[in-house]
């Protein structure tokens, strides 16, 4: 490779970093052995300041660059999003689940038109099926005669990927400043 920058990170395609890197894996390092380092990222990711600062952790995070992300500002060292999502009722569409039923009495076993009828016994306090009539006298049910759905668990959340390391540079060219 090329003589990088201090604290120039590349992705890498091996389980290792090369000589005068480190794998970026939030490790912490001694100060008085990382000066130049240090003065770059001081405890942007970590540690006391006093005698050890952390290099950034890329374990599972994507690269963001600095700036405004849905109007908030994010900063070097910011970290942000989730592997996965339990979504609140506030977070769905406004939607309806409407279900349709015939006012007639039910004159057959079979549906008709995947319509619901009235029960031919309505003030029986034991179930009775439901048939469908071929006649279009739909209306809708009450909407609480719907259930809730679903298990409320979290969904994944992590985008199509592949793995590689990422490695920070320790040697190198102090980058020179604007």
């Amino acid at each position: 490779m090329a003589e990088p920058f201090i604290s120039e990170m590349r992705m890498w395609g091996f389980n290792w970093a090369p000589v005068g890197w480190a794998k970026c894996d939030g490790q912490s390092l001694l100060i008085n052995d990382n000066q130049a380092l240090y003065a770059l990222l001081g405890i942007t990711y970590g540690g006391n300041g006093t005698t050890d600062f952390n290099l950034p952790d890329m374990r599972g995070r994507t690269p963001v660059s600095v700036g405004q992300i849905q109007g908030d500002f994010v900063d070097f060292g910011s970290k942000g999003g989730v592997e996965s999502v339990q979504l609140t009722m506030d977070e769905m569409g406004a939607h309806t689940h409407e279900v349709r039923c015939s006012t007639s009495d039910a004159n057959s076993k079979t549906f008709a038109s995947n319509h619901l009828a009235t029960a031919l016994n309505a003030t029986a306090q034991v179930p009775t099926p439901f048939y469908g009539p071929t006649n279009n006298s739909l209306v809708g049910l009450n909407p609480n005669s719907v259930s809730s759905n679903g298990g409320g668990g979290h969904h994944n959340n992590v985008q199509p990927s592949t793995v590689v390391n990422f490695c920070i540079a320790l040697t190198g060219i102090f980058p020179p400043r604007n």
